[in-house]
């Protein structure tokens, strides 16, 4: 299928093959007939994909300390690294889509193949959306019309967050797409409705919806028009809809308002506020969330948990609905708005200049034959190698990008394909490592002869299952840390390796044991019993992100610290026998990634992991000691090594190294060539079980065994 996405590197916009995306458990796939150009929201990423790299970093001085901070930890050339792979991962443009049902996933009821629909979907043939951010367009409603429901959610929203009652005045500052929805749905409501703009076509047209409209270049300072239009009580309400860098917009707000009037910022503005504008008035001020109640809350869009009615009335659902039933009732003029049509294979006469355009809503026309078309070719097969000896990943994300793919292409790996459901992130990743297909059906995979080893890089959930699915295959596989994310999937892939047969193997990407500073801490450090203490200062990660999710992420122990408690296990060269965690506050379960874990060891050495998530970012990542036969190793964030009492060694330093590309050259190496894991399964599971145990024994408040 085709798509439409902007390249933040190069600043170009481009119409993109990706494989057709997967339905998911409680989204629906889409077959799209028309989209909406929201000439505002993208411009602005247009625009920031082509300014240079100094304004870029203009346009966002956060990050930029983030960047700074980074450099001194890791090291300019990781950092410059991991600018440009977040650089080189083009964003989908659009998110006002129709189109037709072809599929339903699991748990979706409201919607079956063939109903038309809206939804924030981008501008591609195919889109797959949540089931709470879709609705069903009404018979009488076109899909020319119904294009622009999220628009006109946006626009509602705003105006739901100002409360307007009947009779009142409200001034609507910026005449573009969405104010002009703004202004018509407010007429509905029984308002009298001044709007406000420099473009005098906009001006005009407003005035056609029966709205009083002004351009202050021409008629006059606003302030003063609002003043006169209410006799000097001055304006109930203002709905900003205008994008403008400057603060003038809400200084004239405020002096338009009357006392306690109310401010609702939808639109992108300067807001250097004045104090005295709000304190003389007793003025409000709030800045309104896209569509409605449940954006960006992970429960509502993704795993399609309603918000009751009765205690959140209008949800972002419920708000696309109303618009479609506004228009529908004739409330709503939206045939007035559409300036152009213009074909998909058409898009640049739309996106080669959007400043230098007039228009005011610009539509996307859609083929109505684009093929449901699941794996792509990226890359000729020319000079690969044929045989059982090739590589496919599953799963696109960021460390994908940023970390396997280039350690794979270091060692000079083929890779067959690369999967993700999503299709997009596959196609752009497939294209980055030179991979011959992208494809959003991992089943391909499964059945292809010429791929031997599989490297599985998903959310974690999805471990376990892929895991098993590539061992019944019997291929190889390599998992990204954690393995699995209980006892029973444990076991469920125990028993998939033991059926797998021989030169089958199973690696999970406990990277760290691999570099050359752990190789060397544990020649250094000799045999017998050891203390080794592993501090790593992981940074704070919101609850609602993935990771945290227990069901989904495992936790940031089970997820992340599995890493330390592998890599002291091969510092210690034993088998962990017991573990205690303790994490920091008065509710520890709700914590778990602010703690410190003991590991008894069955050579009697004794390990320390404090997993923290409250340092700053200025300060290093990581940091391992072991104390060993009156000797002291210290490793900084895995760029430096220094001795203590070591005989013939005083420090060792490198660019950073974690063992990435050392794993990666001989996973490949085992691929093309067979050979024992590069991991033994033995210390795989006593670490899983490990990172099992610390949750457990948090919970009990005791040292939990580990069974053989």
């Amino acid at each position: 299928m085709k798509q439409i996405i902007q390249d933040l590197k190069n600043g170009g916009t481009i119409l993109e093959e990706v494989p057709v995306p997967q339905v998911k458990n409680g989204y629906v796939l889409i077959r799209t007939t028309r989209t909406l150009v929201s000439l505002g929201t993208e411009r602005m990423l247009v625009e920031f994909g082509k300014a240079n790299l100094i304004d870029k970093a203009r346009q966002q001085p956060d990050k930029v300390k983030q960047v700074l901070d980074k450099i001194r930890t890791d090291g300019l050339m990781p950092t410059l690294e991991a600018v440009f792979n977040k650089l080189g991962q083009p964003l989908p443009l659009g998110y006002c889509n129709v189109g037709v049902v072809v599929e339903t996933g699991r748990g979706v009821t409201e919607f079956q193949a063939g109903d038309r629909v809206a939804s924030n979907g981008n501008h591609a043939e195919f889109v797959c959306v949540p089931k709470n951010l879709c609705t069903k367009i009404p018979d009488s409603v076109s899909d020319d019309e119904a294009a622009f429901t999220v628009i006109g959610s946006i626009a509602l929203q705003g105006i739901r967050n100002l409360n307007p009652q009947l009779g009142e005045t409200i001034v609507v500052t910026g005449l573009g797409l969405i104010g002009l929805v703004a202004a018509q749905l407010l007429k509905a409501n029984g308002c009298r409705v001044i709007g406000s703009d420099f473009d005098p076509a906009k001006v005009e047209l407003a005035k056609s919806f029966g709205i009083q409209a002004f351009n202050p270049a021409k008629d006059g300072n606003i302030v003063q028009i609002v003043e006169n239009a209410t006799n000097g009580v001055g304006a109930d309400g203002v709905l900003i809809t205008a994008s403008a860098k400057t603060d003038d917009i809400i200084h004239e707000s405020c002096l338009m308002c009357r006392k306690r009037g109310r401010i609702v910022l939808v639109g992108v503005i300067g807001l250097n506020m004045r104090r005295d504008d709000f304190y003389k008035k007793e003025l409000t001020f709030q800045v309104s969330c896209s569509y409605g109640a449940g954006r960006y809350d992970e429960e509502y869009e993704n795993k399609g948990h309603d918000y009751p009615l009765a205690y959140a009335r209008w949800t972002e659902k419920r708000n696309f609905d109303t618009v479609l039933q506004t228009i529908a009732a004739g409330a709503l003029d939206v045939k007035s708005l559409i300036t152009e049509k213009v074909e998909l294979k058409d898009y640049l006469e739309i996106y080669g200049d959007m400043r230098k355009r007039g228009s005011i809503a610009s539509l996307l026309v859609f083929p109505e034959d684009a093929p449901l078309v699941r794996t792509v070719p990226v890359t000729s097969a020319d000079g690969h190698f044929a045989g059982k000896g090739k590589i496919a990943l599953i799963g696109a994300g960021n460390f994908a990008s940023s970390t396997i793919v280039p350690s794979l292409k270091k060692a000079n790996a083929q890779i067959k394909y690369i999967s993700s459901a999503q299709g997009l992130t596959a196609k752009i990743l497939a294209s980055k490592a030179g991979a011959e297909n992208a494809t959003s059906d991992s089943s391909e995979i499964l059945k292809d002869p010429e791929v031997g080893t599989v490297i599985v890089c998903t959310r974690h959930n999805l471990h376990a299952k892929f895991v098993t699915d590539v061992l019944g295959a019997g291929k190889s596989v390599f998992v990204e840390k954690p393995l699995c994310l209980n006892k029973e999937e444990l076991a469920g892939i125990e028993e998939a390796l033991r059926k797998a047969g021989q030169g089958v193997t199973l690696t999970v990407g406990f990277n760290r044991r691999f570099s050359p500073f752990a190789v060397k801490m544990k020649q250094l450090s000799g045999t017998g019993a050891k203390n080794i203490v592993a501090t790593m200062n992981a940074g704070f990660i919101p609850p609602e992100v993935w990771v945290q999710d227990m069901e989904i992420g495992g936790g940031r122990i089970i997820g992340e610290a599995c890493h330390f408690i592998d890599l002291c296990s091969f510092l210690a060269d034993s088998r962990v026998v017991a573990v205690c965690m303790n994490a920091m506050g008065e509710n520890p379960q709700e914590n778990t990634d602010n703690a410190s874990i003991l590991l008894k060891y069955e050579n009697g050495s004794n390990a320390v992991i404090n997993y923290f998530a409250n340092g700053a970012k200025s300060y290093a990542k990581e940091r391992v000691e072991i104390f060993a036969q009156n000797s002291v190793l210290v490793l900084d964030n895995w760029r430096k090594l220094t001795g203590y009492g070591v005989k013939g060694f005083s420090s060792m330093k490198t660019s950073m190294d974690k063992g990435h590309k050392t794993q990666f050259a001989l996973l490949w190496e085992r691929t093309r060539e067979g050979g024992e894991p590069l991991i033994p399964f033995e210390s795989i599971r006593n670490t899983t079980l490990a990172s099992f145990a610390c949750i457990e024994s948090m919970k009990r408040g005791q040292w939990i065994e580990i069974e053989k």
